[in-house]
């Protein structure tokens, strides 16, 4: 029994006024609030809204069909962070349970958040620290991985001070909460980490989307406006024909339908990672997960299990050691995972010897023991204590051990009666018997996993607290390609030092948590998208600079609010499924897109060709809306949930743009010879607009043709259904499209322009793939 009386109720009140209580730091994540507002008040939204109240003054209202983009766009937004808010705010290192304290004398139960600062509380083996504490009574073993990223048990003894995110390993002590809430360890050390904002940075592909939007919205104030001065005064075209074909001019030039396409793509990535258990708190990770190439890794709770596992035991002597090892385990009730790892090794089924005597084992000496009555007394515990100068006779098989990182415990007899504790044993009256390695566990899929990234060309960096030696034999044993080429980050004093090992070395030992995120910068620096793992408080300044931060929920709640990426199971198998997502996600969006530029790019140049000419716009938006619907929109979105597993390669812009120019000048340099013969042979707006409708429709069919190359069975009936969509449009809705009937001249018209189109498409292919080439030459060549 503790003689300390705890609190009184009124100082407990006084505590919970002065806000000194153990409630957990408020969630990062953005306000349900915030979350609506960001996806509402967007500058794509703005756009569409103008062009809407355009229309809506004219009275188009058949026009406005683009509006449900936009509407569906935010909602998916708004749907994917609400879900994902919900989900991280669950997430806590220290879970509301309930905890032994002393109040007014009396020992009561009471849920971690209620406890105040200066409660007096009771901890056992097994338990988490709820908060900052000193020890008062007892003598404890700390597990502080989460903090410093190693995995040793620490002693502790009255005036001890304990962190929370910490737990017991072994023994129970009396303490007294000195930091609550937001002012515990864990809670600072998450503070700091989010001091510059709690933001995902968007991928290449999302930035290359938002230059490109905003450089076309730059444009279309100025484009818009002289081609309604061009078409209403220079043309004498009517109010609302003059608004519906600016607006047309510049629905095509905006990719709308890309925006959605990415939205719902992402989405879908997140909830097949849901699947396996994976929380993704911002879309935008998983681009960059496609384009990681390196994946920095720590030992304890990554490669290694927690839990600890018995090794077979090294002989020092003759003895045998089954019945004597099972004898003294199998009717054990262990409280440390140490204990529980001998018994699950030694403790099985058997002869065992009746036992006459037992010290259980205490941090204070270091040792349990037995006496087993004829049998003798036999004791188990760290070989540098029971041993002392005698070490030596058994450091050659001990040395080896250490250096794969296993703790070890010596078994030796200690004659047929103990002494009682705390009294130090003699070394001289030590038979040395066995050496019992003990290790933790590698993962059971962790050769595999590896395995994949090796074969992806993903590089391995394992950072870790621990002895570089012990992590490395570890690495190895995951299957960690250049796991012997290792380092101690301790004799690495300055920042050009572990720049130069970053680039070098693959393990990385007693590595501090401030040298983890210098090495992520460095490995940054030299050009990698670097994706970090971790789940201890240690981690959280890694994980927030990474390119992709991969927080285990069961690690502390500071590494689950700075990541992008959670593990709600805590299985690192699920990585590559992690990562072949993020592939798929961005390789079939990058292909998609392609098809979306074809319009906006045509689109773009008729616009700027009918101001500077005497030629009228010929499109109308429900026009566009077919050929966008049967060409991009429905193909695009069952294509970009295609496998396509590919290491994503270049940048994002340069491979659409070089997709999408041949299919864009062809369109517009179809359309424009048509515009040619409207103006030489005087032909009426609807006809040039239904020669041009059905002249793009018919180089989308193509270009989508070979997109789709090689065909699989979905792939040929997604493009028959799409050529049987635009065509069995453009007759059945002939009439709200204003496609009409065309004479003798006309159709000759469009049968020869419709003739040319995949000539020339090949041609401009041709010419674009030769400028493409000499582009990259130029640069690489500028850039050596």
């Amino acid at each position: 029994m503790t003689s300390h009386q705890g609190l009184s109720a009124a100082e407990v009140a006084r505590r919970q006024q002065q806000g000194k209580v153990n409630r957990p730091p408020q969630s990062p994540t953005k306000t349900v609030g915030q979350i609506v507002r960001d996806n509402i008040c967007t500058y794509f939204n703005l756009v569409f809204v103008v062009l809407a109240i355009l229309l809506a003054s004219v009275h188009s209202w058949l026009n406005m069909g683009f509006l449900g983009v936009v509407f569906w766009n935010t909602l998916i937004g708004i749907v994917q962070q609400l879900r994902a808010k919900r989900t991280i705010d669950k997430l806590t290192l220290v879970s509301a349970r309930r905890v032994r304290c002393l109040r007014d004398g009396q020992w009561q139960e009471c849920l971690s958040e209620e406890l105040v600062q200066d409660d007096v509380v009771t901890l056992g083996a097994g338990d988490q620290i709820v908060a900052d504490a000193v020890i008062l009574e007892g003598n404890v073993q700390v597990n502080e991985s989460l903090i410093t990223g190693e995995a040793r048990a620490v002693p502790k003894a009255p005036g001890g001070e304990l962190r929370s995110g910490s737990f017991l390993m072994a023994g129970h002590c009396t303490a007294r909460l000195t930091k609550v809430g937001a002012e515990s360890y864990a809670s600072r050390l998450t503070a700091a980490a989010q001091a510059d904002g709690h933001k995902v940075a968007k991928g290449e592909m999302m930035r290359s989307l938002d230059r490109l939007i905003q450089a076309i919205g730059l444009g279309l104030v100025p484009v818009g406006a002289l081609l309604f001065w061009k078409q209403n005064v220079v043309l004498s075209i009517d109010l609302r024909s003059s608004v519906e074909s600016v607006v047309a001019a510049l629905i095509g030039m905006i990719p709308e339908g890309l925006y959605l396409l990415t939205s719902v793509a992402l989405a879908v990535g997140m909830l097949r990672l849901a699947r396996r258990k994976v929380l993704t708190q911002d879309m935008n990770c998983i681009e960059t997960l496609a384009r990681v190439d390196v994946l920095c890794v720590d030992k304890t709770g990554t490669i290694t299990e927690s839990a600890m596992q018995a090794d077979a035991p090294v002989p020092l002597g003759t003895q045998p050691l089954e019945t004597l090892l099972r004898s003294f385990y199998a009717g054990e009730e262990p409280d440390n995972d140490t204990g529980r790892a001998l018994k699950a090794r030694f403790g099985g089924k058997g002869p065992v010897w009746p036992v006459t005597g037992q010290i259980p084992f205490n941090t204070a000496y270091k040792y349990s023991a037995k006496t087993f009555g004829t049998q003798g007394s036999y004791v188990v515990g760290a070989p540098d204590v029971l041993a002392g100068a005698r070490n030596r006779e058994f450091r050659e098989q001990l040395d080896p051990l250490l250096a794969e990182g296993r703790r070890v415990l010596l078994l030796a007899r200690y004659g047929d009666t103990l002494p009682d504790p705390p009294a130090r044993l003699d070394p001289e009256k030590l038979e040395f018997l066995a050496l019992l390695p003990l290790q933790n566990r590698i993962r059971e899929n962790a050769c595999d996993t590896f395995a994949y990234f090796a074969k992806q060309g993903v590089a391995v960096k394992v950072i870790s607290g621990d002895d570089p030696r012990a992590v490395s034999h570890v690495a190895d044993q995951a299957g960690i390609v250049g796991a012997e080429q290792w380092v101690d980050a301790a004799t690495l004093q300055s920042d050009a030092a572990l720049a130069r090992a970053a680039g070098r070395y693959t393990v990385f030992g007693r590595v501090t948590p401030e040298q983890k995120r210098k090495l992520v910068h460095a490995l940054q620096a030299q050009g990698h998208t670097v994706a970090m793992t971790g789940d201890g408080v240690n981690d959280v300044l890694a994980l927030k600079d990474a390119d992709c931060g991969i927080a285990m929920a069961s690690g502390a709640q500071a590494a689950s609010q700075v990541a992008q990426l959670v593990l709600l199971d805590s299985d690192f198998a699920a990585l590559p499924d992690v990562v072949a997502e993020g592939r798929r996600v961005i390789n079939n969006i990058q292909r998609s897109a392609s098809l979306f530029l074809v319009k906006n790019i045509f689109s773009l140049l008729l616009s700027l060709v009918t101001v500077c000419l005497p030629l009228a716009y010929p499109f109308q938006p429900l026009q566009l809306s077919l050929l966008s619907a049967v060409t991009i929109g429905l193909p695009s979105f069952f294509l970009a949930l295609e496998p396509n597993y590919e290491v994503v390669r270049g940048k994002f812009l340069h491979n659409v743009l070089h997709a999408a120019l041949p299919g864009g000048l062809t369109d517009f340099l179809l359309v424009f010879c048509a515009q040619g013969f409207a103006l030489a042979f005087d032909l009426s707006g609807d006809a040039l607009g239904t020669i041009s409708t059905l002249l793009v429709l018919e180089t989308g069919l193509i270009v989508l043709f070979k997109v789709c190359c090689p065909f699989t069975a979905m792939r040929g009936a997604l493009w028959s259904s799409c050529t049987v969509l635009g065509l069995g449009g453009a007759i059945v809705f002939s009439p709200w499209l204003e496609l009409i009937p065309l004479n003798l001249g006309e159709t000759l018209i469009l049968v020869v322009l419709a003739a040319l189109s995949l000539p020339v498409l090949s041609a401009v292919t041709r010419v674009v793939d030769r400028l493409w080439q000499d582009v990259r030459r130029l640069r690489r060549k500028h850039a050596a």
